[in-house]
């Protein structure tokens, strides 16, 4: 049987389908009618053989508490082989919610209430209201945007160089130098690492992860690696899996993985998190067990991640080409039609950070220009932290018609 749903062109109507992208504009406080660009799921139908996984499981009519076997194992262990080099025969493979519901998860195994947590803002805000709602504090090493001549030949080798024409493209970094003094400061014992980076796109090199790691491992931090955007990377450009770095960082790292993301299928809500020290397995399971109270994942989730795993190849490849063309047609269009508006160019997730500074505009100025006059709904910047005012993120893995709708939407209101 081959892939049925490789036409990514095709426009599918999500209102009226409990969509949170497109059904809560109201209950927000925004129009009902604004083009939803925001938060990270795609307007693509999943593969097929998802599709008919989930259909053979519905079709069975019995939906009774389900467990995994060693096939599902063996599922997550191939995709992790074959995508990203990376054996995690052995490992301890524990199922949860979703990476979100495991950040949880991990602040009650690792830290007490009041302890200090480390992020790196701007960052996806789900870290910081997890640590503040869980009673801990909120430590952010700030990350740098900058320019530097060390990766304009990588990008210079990718698509996305050609169409931006130029050698030098901002791009967050790391301050080492703060990040060991928060760590010590604050008696840091856990730290949460974007792997790759949402909003900014960036892929880790080998070589920050590993300073990283020997920052970590001098100070007994433990790595929450957040690494559920791993599969969404550009031509030319590979993710580095931070517990792949050295068998010492294996050894104080918990990854979260998911098929949620890659597949579309972030609703079935299965996340697969990936530890291989046997102490910190059972003191994350533990937590799972006890302040989430949960164990078996649910049916369609299981059967999801499975399918996704085994025979969704050809649909992950092809939706990967999809979106790196539209994220081409996002370089041009700015550079051509809006030359006010930048961007990070990102090496990974469908997730674009529009700079939109040289506006001049205030943020409620803003706010006006996206929601009001050009009628979309994006991610305000500031969500992500301080760091991320003047900015807004948009979400390209979408019909390339809905990208230029908007994009024109966008272009018309700041020429208004």
């Amino acid at each position: 049987m081959a892939e049925r749903n490789l036409d990514f062109d095709k426009v599918h109507n999500r209102r009226g389908t409990d969509s949170l992208k497109y059904d809560f504009a109201a209950e927000r406080g925004l129009p009902k009618d604004v083009l939803p660009l925001w938060v990270a799921d795609m307007d693509f139908q999943t593969s097929s053989y998802i599709q008919d996984a989930i259909v053979a499981q519905a079709e069975h009519g019995i939906y009774g508490y389900t467990e995994t076997k060693r096939d599902y194992y063996e599922a997550v262990i191939g995709w992790m082989k074959r995508h990203h080099d990376w054996d995690i025969t052995g490992y301890k493979i524990i199922k949860t919610p979703g990476v979100v519901p495991a950040i949880g998860a991990a602040l009650d195994a690792f830290t007490e209430k009041g302890d200090a947590v480390l992020i790196q803002q701007p960052v996806y805000y789900c870290f910081n209201e997890v640590i503040e709602l869980s009673g801990r504090r909120v430590v952010s090493n700030d990350l740098v945007l900058g320019y530097s001549d060390r990766y304009a030949a990588a990008y210079d080798e990718g698509q996305a160089a050609e169409a931006a024409g130029d050698n030098k493209f901002p791009r967050y970094y790391i301050d080492f130098e703060d990040f060991e003094k928060k760590i010590v400061k604050e008696k840091i014992k856990l730290f949460l690492l974007c792997n790759p980076h949402n909003p900014g796109g960036r892929i880790w090199d080998k070589e920050e992860l590993k300073k990283i790691a020997e920052i970590c491992k001098k100070h007994n931090v433990i790595v929450f690696s957040d690494e559920i955007h791993q599969d969404i990377v550009y031509s030319r450009y590979k993710h580095n899996v931070f517990a792949d770095i050295s068998e010492e960082a294996a050894e104080f790292t918990v990854t979260a993985t998911s098929p949620g993301k890659t597949f579309n299928i972030s609703g079935l809500q299965i996340g697969n998190i990936i530890i291989k020290n046997r102490e910190l397995a059972k003191r994350f399971k533990d937590s799972v067990n006890g302040i989430m109270g949960y164990s078996q994942a649910n049916a369609p989730g299981i059967a999801a991640c499975r399918a996704a795993y085994t025979k969704g190849d050809e649909w992950y490849e092809a939706m990967k080409k999809y979106i790196e063309a539209n994220l081409e047609y996002l370089i041009d269009f700015l550079k051509r039609e809006i030359p006010k508006v930048s961007l990070i160019i990102p090496q990974a997730t469908y997730l674009v950070f529009l700079d939109l500074r040289a506006l001049g505009l205030s943020a409620e100025e803003r706010k006006e220009l996206i929601i009001k006059k050009a009628g979309l709904w994006l991610d305000s910047g500031d969500i992500f932290g301080p760091l991320g005012e003047g900015f807004e993120r948009i979400n390209i893995a979408c019909p390339r018609s809905t990208l230029t709708e908007a994009l024109t939407r966008l272009r018309d209101a700041i020429n208004e």
